[in-house]
């Protein structure tokens, strides 16, 4: 009965991929420790050793074990958490699909164009304004979904859990539109398919 009452779907979906990107992002990290101490051994990999530079993979490696390992842990678990203590399904199985999709969606882009030298060069905030704005979508739908479910839940008061599952989801929000916010270089004229997608931080210091 426990199957037809509550998503679970979702929240191993979240599981499994905690589990992948986990392993990514930390043979991502032995990869650039390497680099440390052998300093050219990816020179033998021809045309594919300046997307395996440091530089480029020492942004990917930790946007791989914050937002794609610890990020789908914190969204199975709460998840999880919040059907459990309010006694009732998720709001929508279409937002938390679309949920769940996205962020993979986002990891992979980021996986994408961070080898690729496309950052907008401003730590733990280098994914350029296209991805930020996804992140954005992403993060509201998720937002929607969980507190939501405690609208509609069938008890009558809410676990402290939940009070700290749903600080978070807030606090992340301002976080990335305040820390994230950057200004489209296509705006000072260039319209080059790689200006159009090249962005800097909004903040004079940074640029």
């Amino acid at each position: 009965m426990e199957a037809t009452t509550y998503n679970y779907k979702v929240v191993r979906q979240f599981t499994v991929m905690t589990v992948v990107w986990g392993i990514v992002g930390m043979l991502v990290g032995v990869l650039i420790a390497a680099q440390l101490i052998w300093p050219t051994f990816t020179e033998a990999l021809g045309p594919l050793a300046p997307y395996l530079s440091y530089g480029r993979l020492r942004p990917l490696h930790t946007n791989a074990v914050i937002f794609a390992f610890g990020g789908c842990g914190l969204f199975a678990a709460s998840l999880y958490v919040v059907q459990r203590t309010c006694q009732t399904r998720l709001l929508s199985d279409g937002l938390a699909a679309f949920v769940f999709w996205g962020w993979q969606l986002v990891i992979l882009l980021a996986a994408i164009s961070l080898p690729l030298g496309l950052t907008s060069g401003k730590e733990y905030a280098e994914l350029e304004w296209p991805i930020d704005l996804l992140i954005t979508v992403v993060w509201v739908a998720y937002a929607v979904l969980y507190l939501g479910t405690i609208m509609i839940r069938k008890t009558q008061h809410i676990y402290v859990a939940n009070w700290f599952f749903g600080a978070y989801i807030i606090t992340i929000a301002l976080l990335h539109l305040v820390n994230s916010a950057e200004l489209p270089w296509a705006l000072g004229g260039d319209t080059t398919l790689m200006g159009m997608f090249k962005s800097y931080s909004a903040y004079a210091p940074t640029r």
